[in-house]
């Protein structure tokens, strides 16, 4: 295991809730306005942890282990998947299968925790997460496959090592789908418009905030970190295939891939300030499409 192998999970810890900020400075610049400050996620989760928590009587240890145990599982997740070429501290084979467990386990323990609070409300944004998720996952699961397909390597340190502007020249199109539908998962995964809106606090159309409503304090801190570096660690993936940057140098590298994580988040922001939230009914179409284009890619590898 090399050094540099410790870059990406760093640079995740300190640099996660900045993404947060680049989306909504984006979107202010749409909307004509100021904004928040860029560093404002910094900022609430420090006014957060500050504070102290606040528990319903009908609540367990599930509720209290839900953001802690969620918190740890992206931690872990940071950890397998590598940027600008550098591998993974825990890279071994078969490791995207072992991501894709563990993001479920974060959203398994937010999901029971939102349910240990006995309130209906919380259930409903419950079911509409797992809901959305099962198409979700597919998908994320599909494109990993491909691109391992792809590279000849089952570990997402080699399947983003063997990517280089020669594997587009020969594979453009089936990179071209499963990067369009890992954009997507990335948008339903992190509760972004169109398929759900971070800032909306309407019952009905609430999926993920709602889940989080009884949280507070350092619970609630928690929860917004794991947020953020889940944010990053699917845009990771996500630039791992836009810009596979091999100059040998890994500084040079990662500065690369580094410009490329808040070029997504800029693209998000622009996603938000063009396009309204999708009726609930049509967001599964929207995931069943992402999974329809992985599995076309597949397809297209196995000629």
């Amino acid at each position: 295991m090399r050094a540099t192998s410790f870059i990406h999970p760093l640079l995740a810890l300190v640099l996660s809730p900045l993404m947060l900020g680049v989306i909504n400075r984006t979107k202010a610049w749409f909307a004509g306005r100021c904004g928040q400050p860029v560093l404002q996620a910094y900022y609430d989760l420090s006014k957060l942890l500050r504070k102290g928590a606040v528990y319903s009587r009908t609540t367990t240890w599930v509720f209290r282990a839900g953001p802690i145990v969620g918190l740890a599982a992206v931690l872990e997740a940071t950890a397998l998947v590598p940027l600008g070429g550098e591998p993974a501290p825990l890279a071994f084979t078969g490791d995207l299968i072992l991501l894709a467990y563990v993001l479920g386990l974060m959203r398994f323990f937010t999901v029971a925790a939102a349910l240990d609070t006995g309130s209906s409300f919380e259930g409903m944004g419950a079911s509409r997460e797992v809901t959305f998720s099962a198409l979700a996952e597919p998908a994320l699961l599909l494109g990993l496959a491909a691109v391992a397909r792809l590279t000849g390597s089952l570990s997402l340190s080699g399947m983003y090592a063997a990517m280089s502007l020669e594997t587009w020249r020969q594979a453009g199109p089936v990179l071209a789908l499963v990067t369009a539908a890992l954009m997507v998962v990335l948008l339903a995964e992190n509760a972004r418009l169109p398929v759900d809106d971070p800032n909306t606090h309407l019952e009905l159309t609430m999926i993920h905030e709602v889940m989080v409503l009884d949280h507070s304090g350092p619970d609630l801190a928690f929860i917004l970190y794991g947020a953020a570096l889940k944010l990053w660690v699917l845009a990771a993936l996500l630039v791992g295939l836009l810009l596979p940057v091999r100059t040998g140098n890994a500084w040079l590298d990662v500065g690369a891939a580094l410009g490329g994580m808040f070029a997504v988040a800029v693209a998000v922001g622009v996603v938000e300030s063009s396009m309204a939230r999708l009726r609930l009914l049509r967001v599964p179409q929207l995931l069943v499409g992402a999974g329809a284009l992985v599995a076309l890619a597949l397809i297209l590898t196995l000629r």
